[in-house]
């Protein structure tokens, strides 16, 4: 049965993560992510895990990746300029290939910002968030429900396709505090999808030696199985190289192990589209005053619809193109200076892309969203 309880966003981000076997936090408090700590330390002692506050962000990453090494389920949380701080790492666990959970909170920015403020000006550093070529996963929860599901979805992604996967929350949706409708515990553990291990003899065992579009196999260290971790390119081993072909191939693979596999990673929310005359786009909280919006635009006769990506990286780029086809009118709605609207802009094609944007560290309000429309 359905678990309904009263909580925040932040709250049911940890909640999710032990629930959907984490053992391992490492992490440093950060306004406004600073309650998924709280929680999640209170929590993974009950069941064996541990939680640990460090010296500072990039700590708090290195930790959280030495935990994953291990082989355990293990998160980090934080906003952005935590993520700035954590940048390294993150490339160091897209190289190596080691799954890990990164809760971004966002708020006002860039440096310091608006700390106690909501943003959504972490959206273009979720995809790139380090140097080099990879391909990020970035998932965006847009109501209470999701701030549990997503990161549930999270290390499930991160396991089949070892690599960090971000889970996007903003200060608005982090701090909401209502009821939540839960799946069943019983449905989330029997649906835990835990990485691939090879059993092999330990001499035929090569972890990044896998097929072009798939993910390394990494087995838990300390279990009798050697390889090297590096964030250099490397062989089949782990072991550094620069040899052109294997250099090649590593990055391909990075790519090809996500893009050849986007159908289990996209997942969108259409909300009163099939007789829309006018498109929204919307993410995040955001999307709450938007259908909010849809709802009082309707009672007044005007048409519109909904398109939400939960799934931000890689974008649907597929679908937005189809319906940038289908709409004449589309409005893209941020809270930030339209930094998925480029997406919007290069998966349709258009340049004609209306936006709606807000920096100033307040939420739209639907009245905000209706009188836009009505400009169009």
């Amino acid at each position: 049965m359905a678990r309904e309880i009263i909580s925040s966003g932040n709250d049911l981000a940890a909640i999710a993560a032990v629930d959907a076997g984490c053992m391992f936090f490492g992490g440093y408090p950060i306004t406004p992510s600073s309650e998924v700590m709280h929680t999640i330390s209170d929590l993974l002692p009950k069941v064996g895990g541990a939680c640990i506050q460090m010296e500072d962000e990039i700590g708090g990453i290195c930790a959280a990746i030495g935990a994953a090494m291990s082989g355990v389920r293990s998160m980090t949380a934080t906003s952005g300029p935590g993520i700035s701080l954590k940048a390294e790492n993150l490339g160091l666990a897209q190289m190596a290939e080691v799954p890990l959970v990164v809760v971004d909170v966002m708020r006002g920015g860039p440096s310091t910002g608006l700390p106690t403020r909501v943003s959504q000006g972490d959206v273009s550093q979720a995809k790139n968030p380090s140097h080099g070529d990879y391909k990020s996963i970035t998932l965006c929860a847009g109501n209470l429900e999701e701030c549990y599901t997503e990161v549930v979805r999270a290390f499930n992604i991160a396991d089949r396709f070892m690599q960090p996967v971000i889970v996007l929350l903003d200060e608005t949706i982090g701090h909401m505090h209502g009821k939540a409708v839960l799946p069943d515990l019983e449905e989330v553990k029997a649906n835990i999808k835990t990485r691939k291990t090879f059993d092999g003899p330990a001499e035929e065992y090569k972890p990044y030696g896998v097929a072009q579009d798939e993910p390394a196999v990494l087995n838990p260290m300390f279990k009798g199985y050697r390889y090297h971790f590096t964030g250099l390119h490397h062989d089949a081993m782990g072991f550094p190289t620069e040899e052109i072909e294997t250099c090649r191939k590593l990055i391909d693979r990075l790519f090809r192990k996500v893009d050849e596999h986007v159908d289990e990673l996209e997942y969108n929310e259409e909300y009163m589209i099939d007789d829309a005359d006018i498109l929204i786009v919307a993410y995040g909280s955001v999307s709450l005053a938007a259908k909010e919006a849809i709802n009082r635009l309707r009672d007044e006769g005007i048409k519109v619809g909904l398109f939400r990506p939960i799934t931000l990286w890689p974008s649907p780029e597929k679908r937005l193109y189809e319906l940038g086809q289908k709409f004449d009118k589309i409005l893209s709605v941020e809270l930030n200076m339209g930094q998925y609207l480029e997406e919007i802009q290069r998966a349709t094609g258009r340049k004609d892309i209306a936006k709606l944007i807000k920096v100033n560290g307040r939420p739209f309000s639907p009245q905000d969203i209706i009188d836009k429309v009505k400009e169009l």
